[in-house]
């Protein structure tokens, strides 16, 4: 008989948790999500020697790892919340880099309301959805310092 996966609440403290032991090169990165709403992830990353490049500044793939969490831990949310086992996994991602990331930069995404209308309809078509997301990553300055988009495919299984 199969055995269901436990479903952990979706908060900060227990994605940054989860990273220690599933993601460890993420917490090492120094990366961590900070907020987390409905249709809002805030993931914080800061500038450090582990994530830096040579020119002093922060690693783009560093930069992407936040991104991209804060793209992926409101699509877990919004599985979680559906209450439906659904696959998900990013087929696409690009990014621009606007200035030099030094310092704590903050990736925000804004996208909970169209990975919960694509978990929607997925259920009503039986489908699989594509839902893009960006990440816009700023300094303590507000300044933009780089913006990712992902394309993350979502089915629900039955």
């Amino acid at each position: 008989m199969p055995v269901k996966p436990i479903q952990m609440k979706i908060t900060p403290k227990n994605v940054n948790a989860f990273m220690f032991f599933k993601l460890p090169l993420g917490w090492l990165s120094g990366m961590r999500v900070r907020s987390l709403t409905d249709t809002t992830c805030e993931v914080k990353i800061k500038h450090k020697w582990i994530n830096q490049n040579p020119f002093k500044s922060m690693f783009w793939a560093a930069q992407g790892m936040a991104a991209e969490m804060s793209t992926g831990v409101l699509v877990m949310q919004a599985i979680a919340n559906s209450k439906r086992n659904v696959s998900m996994l990013v087929t696409h991602q690009e990014a621009n880099f606007y200035k030099k990331a030094t310092g704590k930069i903050m990736f925000t995404c804004l996208g909970g309301n169209e990975i919960k209308d694509a978990i929607q309809e997925s259920i009503n078509t039986g489908e699989g959805q594509v839902v893009f997301l960006t990440s816009e990553g700023k300094n303590e300055n507000g300044v933009v310092v780089s913006e990712f988009k992902f394309q993350w495919s979502l089915k629900v299984k039955n």
